[in-house]
């Protein structure tokens, strides 16, 4: 069975010029199927690297890439919901629904599931797939049980995260600017001062989740590289890495050489550990634990 690596849409305010070089790289470097662009987190953002998106998505395509554009998980203002809607009738583009108001415009014509999107049953897949979607991205809280359960019968391609600090939730205000003493209206773009996301700390002085803009996240870092096989055994065959400010050609080279069988889970960690500079690694998600949580093998704990 075929399996394919796919990149996520870049989670954080990076700059233009940071993202441009950074997917031309992808283009010419990453063992990658398909490429998610786009901003998902906060329109105030979308602005700046839109004018380069047609060179982006262009440079991608040429080098073999399938490219699928990414809506916004959150949808306010008027000009939040024109975006959405331009996004969603441009024609011969593949889109990824992130909220309800854009899977209500894309009924009837192929598209995709984001993550942001909760899908934790079948009936809710089957809903989608009725829609007209062929690609959903699964919530990264999905055990391993709800996850064979999706897949059994599933006529749409289902992904997983394998990679990347986990999406947990998103709100209307920016903690982000709130930490600065700053309104979301007048934020100066201050997330822009941290490429992986705002560490957050307990009261204790214990590091808890990562904040990003609208957006919070999970302080470790999803690594599902030990679970690639089980997963391809219930038949999901797409599997993302969300970009952090790391080397993300040599993740998805990582991730490449475990998938066809040349490096081991364990070997290709040790280096992953390497690239995210002591981020921690967890995988509790899927065994129905705390997400927070790193887990061993599936047999040694009875899932």
């Amino acid at each position: 069975m075929t399996t394919h690596l796919t990149l996520g849409p870049v989670l954080f305010n990076w700059s233009p010029e940071k993202l441009k070089d950074f997917y031309f790289r992808i283009a010419d470097e990453a063992p990658v199927h398909t490429v998610f662009l786009g901003e998902v987190v906060c329109s105030k953002r979308q602005p700046f690297f839109a004018p380069h998106l047609p060179e982006v998505a262009e440079r991608l395509t040429a080098a073999g890439k399938r490219v699928i554009f990414s809506s916004l998980a959150l949808v306010l203002t008027k000009r939040e919901v024109d975006l959405v809607r331009d996004l969603c009738t441009m024609d011969d583009v593949m889109v990824e629904a992130n909220d309800l108001s854009a899977c209500a415009q894309l009924i009837g014509k192929p598209h995709a599931i984001g993550p942001f999107v909760n899908v934790y049953n079948e009936g809710t897949r089957k809903v989608f797939e009725d829609q007209g979607a062929t690609h959903i991205s699964l919530a990264g809280e999905l055990s391993r049980k709800s996850l064979a359960a999706l897949a059994k019968d599933a006529k749409a391609d289902l992904e997983v995260q394998i990679f990347g600090r986990q999406p947990l939730a998103i709100s209307a205000r920016c903690y982000h600017a709130r930490s600065y003493g700053l309104a979301k209206d007048s934020c100066k773009y201050v997330c822009e001062k941290h490429t992986d996301g705002m560490d957050l700390d307990t009261l204790d002085g214990d590091p808890f989740l990562a904040v990003n803009g609208l957006q919070t996240l999970s302080y470790t870092c999803a690594n599902l590289i030990g679970e690639l096989a089980d997963m391809q055994s219930m038949g999901i065959r797409h599997f993302r890495l969300s970009p952090q400010d790391t080397d993300m050609v040599e993740v998805a080279n990582l991730y490449r050489s475990v998938l066809d069988g040349i490096a081991e889970p364990q070997s290709a960690t040790e280096k992953l550990d390497d690239l995210v500079e002591g981020m921690p690694f967890a995988n509790g998600f899927y065994y129905a634990t705390e997400g927070v949580k790193a887990k061993g093998q599936i047999e040694e704990f009875g899932i």
